[in-house]
């Protein structure tokens, strides 16, 4: 039977919604698929879930045909094996808790490593039983700060996660190898472009790991490419440090009066018009930035640091945020936020606009001499990081932690030390790729997938362990495999539109054709009605715009609206024994014979899929 517009739940809109910033957002909800229930949660309609299972079904069949095999959790999860792997305080506000009547502790899952852990600890114990591959299509829930993008970035979404169980780093790495081919796979299926590239573990624990982004302006990844084929999440490119420089003989530091000069740029022409230099003129990359960051632990504790790079680059709070935990031993995800001025207010040493690095205890300045006979106060309590840009014997401009005060020739290691180094600056384009491949070319990208090789460290948490071949314990190692299914319908409306609306691939539209009747006789109607439920006996689906009061306008508005890739249209033309066929990718149209019209439609239809 055709799905029948006069009796679908469906009520398209004219105009976007006013919270709707992105194209797939925007053009979802206009033609109907999604609606807005709550920041971040939508409810599905008919067409959108018709779509929805459609991509879950390519997921499904490629990971059945990696020998995984389906199983199905809850999504409310006690408490306890989240705390046996420390993830129940490493969330932190990062997940919906909740308790019961009886006050026990529950959570929203947020991911189920932990569950899918616990449950081959209670079947399998022998090596006999390995390796295993398992996964579900399934609801996740996490509590977004900032929901945005529609089902780009949401507070509740559906997630294939999968999990490989093996004894072996032998078939641990074959079951990540073919976890990989299977999501190459399942993007090229969904007409989805990916790049797989490096990327940092973060909260999830592992070595190696890889996220497939798909190239998008409205992406929030940034990734990077070299011309001979390196490609990394920004998060996970390192920079190539320059070597140590022999500082024996380069003069003391002196600290220099320069008033007006809390910004880089005001610094570097006070510096070339009061201080210059022989050689050439100084430059923003000559003098060193210190950033306040605010580092919020899953605890909710506001931690400072400050991070030191050099003065022409930003700094990159999402990249920095990446790695600053682990820099200052902070377990689990934690935010990274600009420092406010309730933060400068509770730290008076800090002097905005001429915060230098602290001296270090072990190596006091040297020889450091001021023109008032002062030298800098060091800034104590606040860890330090810097740049791997920053190495010993490197000279630098900086803050002397008092106003309108700079050091000149500070030197780093002799003069100054720091507690660790974090990547932490916006890569630019033309930054060099760290394994030499060539200059790095920036792109943006939306995260669809992220494999992960997890090791023993949640099998060691929850005692994972089965029988070897000698008969003794032994710890199993794992794989986490994570696609966003609900993202993945979102990316494909993000790239797959125009300025009419959405045009799904084919194998993905709510129906292979759309059928739009227009005109006022009853023969129109007749006949549309015919080719309906001849298209249906040969299987072709169809959505069949059969609405009697409606404008050809408006019909056609909705049929280019909803993205059905093939329309057509039973109207003027029947007269004449004829209907119009129209490619909505290209917009294309032609006249066919109504006697016709099944045969042209099916050999399109099938040529399409």
């Amino acid at each position: 039977m055709p799905t029948r517009l006069s009796h679908l739940f469906l009520r398209t809109l004219r105009e976007s919604p006013a919270d709707a910033e992105v194209a797939s957002h925007q053009l979802l909800v206009r033609a109907g698929y999604i609606r807005r229930a709550a920041p971040g949660i939508y409810s599905w309609l008919p067409l959108g879930l018709t779509v929805l299972r459609k991509v879950e079904q390519v997921v499904r069949e490629e990971m059945n045909a990696i020998g995984a095999q389906e199983v199905h959790f809850p999504a409310l999860l006690p408490k306890e094996p989240y705390e046996a792997t420390g993830r129940w305080e490493d969330y932190g506000d990062n997940i919906f808790r909740l308790q019961d009547r009886k006050d026990a502790d529950y959570l929203l899952a947020p991911t189920h490593e932990e569950m899918f852990t616990m449950l081959v600890k209670d079947l399998y114990s022998s090596y006999k039983d390995l390796p295993v591959n398992l996964y579900q299509i399934q609801t996740k829930y996490r509590d977004e700060a900032r929901p945005r993008a529609g089902l780009l970035r949401g507070r509740e979404f559906i997630m294939k996660d999968s999990y490989s169980f093996c004894l072996s780093d032998e078939d641990q790495q074959a079951a990540y190898d073919a976890h990989r081919a299977a999501y190459l796979r399942i993007f090229e299926r969904l007409s989805l472009e990916v790049v797989p590239v490096s990327a940092v573990s973060g909260a999830m624990g592992g070595s190696a790991s890889e996220e497939f982004l798909h190239p998008s302006p409205v992406g929030e990844d940034t990734f990077v490419e070299s011309p001979a084929g390196y490609r990394a999440n920004v998060e996970a490119v390192t920079t190539p440090a320059p070597e140590p420089i022999d500082y024996t003989d380069l003069p003391p530091a002196q600290v220099h009066h320069t008033p007006g000069t809390d910004t880089i740029q005001t610094l570097v022409d006070a510096a070339n018009a009061n201080h210059p230099r022989s050689d050439r003129e100084w430059t923003a990359a000559d003098t060193l930035k210190n950033v306040v960051v605010a580092v919020v632990t899953p605890e909710g504790e506001r931690r400072l640091a400050i991070i030191g790079v050099p003065g022409d680059r930003d700094v990159d709070l999402k990249r920095a945020e990446a790695a600053i935990g682990t820099q200052l031993g902070i377990a689990g995800e934690v935010i990274l936020e600009a420092a406010t001025e309730a933060d400068f207010a509770k730290n008076p040493g800090l002097v905005r606009g001429y915060i230098g690095p602290g001296l270090s205890l072990e190596k006091p300045q040297l020889g450091a001499v001021s023109d008032d006979e002062q030298k800098p106060a060091s800034v104590t309590g606040i860890p330090y990081l810097v740049d791997p840009r920053v190495v010993s014997g490197t000279s630098w401009i900086t803050g002397a932690n008092e106003p309108d005060k700079h050091v000149f020739g500070l030197v780093a290691e002799r003069d100054f030390s720091w507690d660790g180094v974090i990547e932490s600056v916006v890569v630019r384009d033309g930054d060099p790729a760290p394994d030499g491949s060539g200059p790095l070319a920036t792109r943006r990208g939306i995260e669809m997938g992220h494999i992960f090789m997890l090791g023993r460290r949640y099998a060691e948490a929850l005692g994972l362990q089965v029988l070897d071949e000698n008969g003794k314990r032994a710890t199993v190692t794992m794989g986490s495999y994570g696609i966003g299914v609900t993202r993945a319908l979102a990316a494909i409306a993000e790239s797959h539109h125009d300025e009419k609306g959405l045009i799904w691939p084919a194998a993905l539209a709510p129906a292979d054709v759309h059928l739009v009747a227009t005109g006022k006789g009853t023969e129109v109607f007749d006949a549309a009605e015919q080719l309906a439920a001849d298209l249906e006996a040969e299987g072709i689906s169809v959505i069949y715009d059969d609405r009697p009061k409606v404008s050809p306008g408006v019909k056609f508005g909705d049929a280019e609206l909803l993205g059905v890739p093939t329309i057509v249209v039973v109207g003027r033309g029947l007269k004449d024994g004829k209907v119009e066929l129209k490619d909505r990718r290209s917009g294309e149209a032609q006249e066919v014979e109504l006697s016709e019209a099944v045969a042209v439609v099916a050999e399109r239809v099938k040529a399409l899929r």
